[in-house]
């Protein structure tokens, strides 16, 4: 059929050019969108999250806790006692936790190893009659008319009066104290609650006593913990509720390379009776709070399917097989009968599995070759395919680009990375050969570094560093084509790839930087036929968290922009141009893929799509421009029935943001449009454009 040619404009005003504000002229872009030539249907997952308990990167966003340590792996004294945080083996610096300090006099306090009430040691305070002694935690925050609430374990000897305090400032009435029922022999739990009268950065929780009217008694503190009363089961009321807007599909959890070590086992059964333990990884300490079933609480709270991927770092495909009985067996297996007694008799039916986290990386716990890592793999594949046969496998691949030996990189291109396929430089290529039908996917991680480009004018510079992350997607997508020809089986099985680790590392979230997500979208959803799951690193880089405010950040926004206006159940479209994307101006450093990615519309990238009933269509856009640009729309197999809808994501500057103190920097303006004859893209935006059509037979 005859192409049917038709266009409409979108007005975009005044825009910011280098200081001065002025409308620009500029010649119009030709773009042809092919209602015939379809890709598959955007899937639920292609703007799902990855989030991994990295030191206190879950304990400080997503969950409720308020205090540090508060099992006392740490041991209790002054400040000029600490141990300098602990170095992994990478020379990575560990997490400087809050420490609790001893009030009163330092020698009252000590560490029970002979009866803790969990892991190796509680807390031990003598007290008398006469001195009030006991441990405190600073640096807590603080609102006031919030309710906060908390309980611990707590044992004592006779004659011991012990109460617990929230001080939020130096006078008497910044502070309210409960005193607690009196101690016994045995551990008994205690609760409180506190509604603080003003705002404080630096609260401190007090835990002190005195003791009989003669001689000298002791009390012990075995487990601590402070929440905001409206938490949802342990998480975070405010962050949640932001998590669950963005409509992720899925969240693959819980890490990671915190995996490696970690045994799940461990982190099941009642939350204070689980000991505390040290993530080598990241050479941090983890109270273990969070274990599957909390996992799998948040995806309930999220609206979102959980991912789980098992340790296959210093795990084995026994404990991988009990997890998924655990997740998924009847309340009549024998894991199952434990998550039942755990209070959730229903299975959780996780669909997706990954098997290891990064098991080709040298900064991988249980780092193998990948001969020996095939024969692993095969091994939890059976094994967790005998508890639950219809769960969907994903391997842990890496591309010839990703990988390379320590300390040497490389800007890859398709030429120089020949060599590698079916090398151990190769282990995507390594499943495809040695693991066939053992897996239904295969992952695909990439991080991307922010160039600088000193000497480059501010309209280069721009383009080039929202460019710039996209490419490992191409690099990716033609790699995958090398594969279905070595592998003819990939397209006939349908087997899919999951980009289910990425990020642009290029400092606080911008309208600049979400201008660059904008760009790896789109790059991702021109190849929906194969990459049909993609996780962002990390669900909590999505928003502006402090200890008791949240907002969505600019990184967030683009989320919502094309989670919401580009979602599920679209069909994108072929896009064609006339001018495709050049190369870099200026040199890049090192392990950038040598790829064009975009499409053939330079200086914009440009995809189109259906909507799932076929009546609208969409065109996404990103302006990383600082001037408006036109498109000319020749549309085929389709003409426009009319005036539809707009959302244009910009700010008054690049580096616009969204913060907690000023959350609306970057913005999504809903807007109508009329039908015209051109498209007005305005400068530095990313548009999703939503207009009537007819399809045309």
């Amino acid at each position: 059929m005859k192409p049917v040619v038709a266009a409409f404009v979108l007005f975009a005003g005044q825009v910011t050019v280098a200081g001065s504000s002025q409308a620009q002229r500029v010649q119009p872009i030709a773009v042809r969108i092919d209602a015939t030539a379809r890709s598959a249907a955007v899937t639920p997952y292609e703007y799902g999250m990855f989030i991994e308990p990295i030191g206190g990167l879950v304990a400080r966003t997503l969950w409720a806790e308020m205090l540090d340590d508060r099992k006392f792996y740490y041991p209790i004294g002054p400040a000029a006692s600490d141990a300098p945080p602990p170095v992994n083996a990478e020379g990575r610096p560990g997490v400087v936790y809050r420490k609790w300090r001893p009030i009163g006099a330092d020698a009252a306090v000590t560490m029970d190893t002979q009866h803790p009430y969990v892991g190796t040691q509680s807390a031990r305070i003598a007290v008398s009659a006469d001195h009030v002694t006991g441990i405190g935690q600073s640096g807590i925050e603080v609102v006031p008319g919030r309710r906060y609430v908390g309980k611990l374990k707590l044992s004592g000897e006779p004659g011991v009066a012990v109460s617990v305090a929230l001080v939020w400032g130096d006078r008497p009435q910044d502070r309210q104290v409960v005193p607690l029922p009196t101690p016994g022999a045995d551990w008994s739990e205690a609760s409180f609650a506190f509604t603080p009268t003003a705002t404080a950065t630096d609260a401190r929780l007090e835990i002190t006593g005195t003791g009989p009217s003669t001689g000298t008694a002791a009390f012990r503190v075995g487990v601590v913990s402070l929440m905001p009363a409206d938490n949802v089961n342990g998480w975070r009321a405010d962050t949640t509720a932001i998590a669950k807007s963005l409509n992720s599909g899925f969240w693959r959890l819980p890490g990671g390379n915190f995996l490696s070590d970690w045994d799940w086992h461990e982190a099941i059964g009642p939350r204070d009776a689980r000991p505390p333990m040290f993530d080598h990884a990241w050479s941090a300490m983890q109270p273990n709070d969070l274990g599957m079933d909390e996992w799998m609480d948040l995806t309930r709270i999220l609206g979102v399917e959980p991912y789980v991927t098992v340790n296959a770092g210093l795990g084995d495909a026994n404990s991988a097989a009990e997890e998924v009985e655990y997740l998924n067996g009847a309340a009549t297996s024998g894991w199952g009968a434990k998550r039942a007694a755990n209070g959730h008799p229903a299975p959780y039916r996780v669909k997706w599995w990954n098997i290891g986290n990064e098991p080709f990386g040298w900064w991988q716990i249980g780092k193998t070759s990948l001969d020996y890592f095939m024969i692993k793999h095969n091994e939890f594949a059976k094994a967790m395919r005998a508890k639950d046969p219809s769960i969907t496998l994903i391997a842990s691949g890496a591309m010839p680009d990703q990988l390379h030996p320590k300390g040497v990189q490389q800007n890859s291109s398709i030429e120089s990375i020949q060599a590698k396929f079916g090398t151990e430089e190769d282990w995507t290529g390594g499943f495809f050969a040695k693991a066939w039908g053992n897996f239904d996917g295969i992952t695909e991680h990439w991080y991307d570094r922010a160039e600088k480009r000193p000497d480059a004018p501010a309209a280069d510079e721009l383009i080039e560093f929202v460019r710039s992350p996209s490419n490992h997607v191409r690099m990716e997508a033609e790699e995958w084509a090398i594969y279905e020809t070595k592998f003819p089986k990939i397209r006939a099985a349908k087997t899919f790839l999951s980009i289910d680790e990425y990020a642009y590392m290029a400092g606080p979230p911008t309208l600049k930087s979400s201008l660059a997500y904008a760009m790896v979208f789109q790059e991702m959803l021109r190849h929906t036929d194969f990459l049909t799951m993609s996780a962002f690193t990390t669900g909590v880089s999505t928003m502006d968290i402090s200890p008791s405010a949240a907002t969505l950040n600019a990184t967030g926004t683009v989320f919502k922009l094309y989670g919401e206006h580009f979602g599920a159940g679209t069909v994108p479209l072929k896009v064609d141009g006339d001018v495709p994307q050049p190369e870099p101006k200026y040199p890049v450093g090192h392990a950038h893929p040598k790829v064009r990615a975009g499409s053939p519309t330079y200086p914009l990238d440009v995809i189109a799509g259906l909507s799932p009933d076929g009546t609208k269509l969409r065109l996404a856009v990103v302006n990383a421009t600082f001037q408006p640009q036109r498109l000319n729309l020749a549309l085929s197999g389709m003409r426009l029935r009319g005036s539809g809808r707009r959302w244009v994501m910009t700010g008054k500057t690049v580096e616009a943001a969204n913060t907690i103190a000023s959350p609306n920097g970057v913005t999504i303006v809903e807007s109508k449009v009329a039908g015209a004859r051109t498209v007005m893209v305005p400068a530095t935006s990313a548009v999703i454009y939503e207009m009537p059509i007819a399809v045309e037979r």
